[in-house]
């Protein structure tokens, strides 16, 4: 599939690059963006040579500033929330991806960017980033996924503050409440990216997909189900060849070299 409106590269390290590419519109999320957005993510899916997924935006206004109103404004009830569906879906295949994902948010991400952001594993914010949910102001609400990952990131106090007033807060205050892991000037993002991504994928690919995995079913099904998860997953680690190089490059005192079986 050829992309129009995304850019998608994969470097030599195997950690590929996702640009959302419509500055002239801030980079806004449509009907086509989606579609490019599911053969990217399949993509990041089914190449065994990429590791891991950066996701940025073009320019240096927007992350993504949301969806397109013009789009949703001449839709009915029922497109509505087949537009609200299509985005979960989206958003959720990213969170579910067995290769760690990391946003790189540089400038706004309003609305579904900010939707988009959370979905990923781990956000990283320009210092001049803008994130909030301002839907209530469009006399609307979240439709993809804000209303539920919001509050598990930040606590059900101050989501509903940014859900119900629609106000954005900066990058600090963004770090300051946990809903990006760093902060940096905005020349050296995609770099900070890289190198957390980096630390990431020096460990075990399979235990960095089973811990993804454990806290996932953790914060959707609860704590018992989410241990019963875990004691499983760490069964079924113990069985990998990596979890012998690890142990045995414990005890030896060097670095383990995992390969991923």
């Amino acid at each position: 599939m050829s992309y129009s409106q995304i850019a998608f590269d994969i470097a030599a390290d195997g950690i590929a690059l996702l640009t959302m590419n419509r500055p002239q519109k801030l980079n806004a999320l449509n009907a086509e963006t989606f579609s490019e957005l599911n053969d990217a993510f399949s993509r990041v899916e089914t190449d065994a040579s990429v590791r891991a997924l950066i996701i940025t935006g073009a320019g240096e206004k927007a992350f993504v500033a949301g969806a397109d109103i013009k789009e949703l404004s001449e839709a009915s009830a029922v497109e509505a929330q087949q537009i609200a569906l299509r985005g979960q879906r989206t958003f959720r295949r990213l969170e579910l991806m067995n290769k760690p994902s990391l946003a790189a948010v540089n400038g706004f991400a309003l609305g579904g960017g900010l939707e988009l952001a959370m979905a990923c594993t781990l956000r990283i914010a320009s210092v001049n980033a803008k994130l909030g949910q301002p839907e209530v102001k469009l006399g609307t609400l979240p439709g993809y996924g804000g209303s539920q990952r919001l509050p598990r990131l930040v606590g059900r106090g101050r989501a509903l503050e940014m859900l119900l007033t629609g106000d954005p807060v900066d990058a600090a205050e963004a770090h300051r409440i946990g809903l990006v892991n760093q902060v940096v000037p905005q020349a050296e993002l995609l770099d900070a990216a890289r190198n957390l991504l980096k630390k990431v994928l020096n460990n075990g690919p399979i235990a960095v997909g089973l811990a993804m995995q454990a806290v996932d079913v953790g914060l959707s099904s609860g704590l018992e189900e989410g241990l019963r998860f875990e004691a499983a997953a760490f069964g079924l680690a113990a069985a990998t060849e990596d979890y012998k190089e690890g142990t045995k490059a414990f005890l030896e005192k060097r670095a383990a070299v995992f390969i991923g079986k």
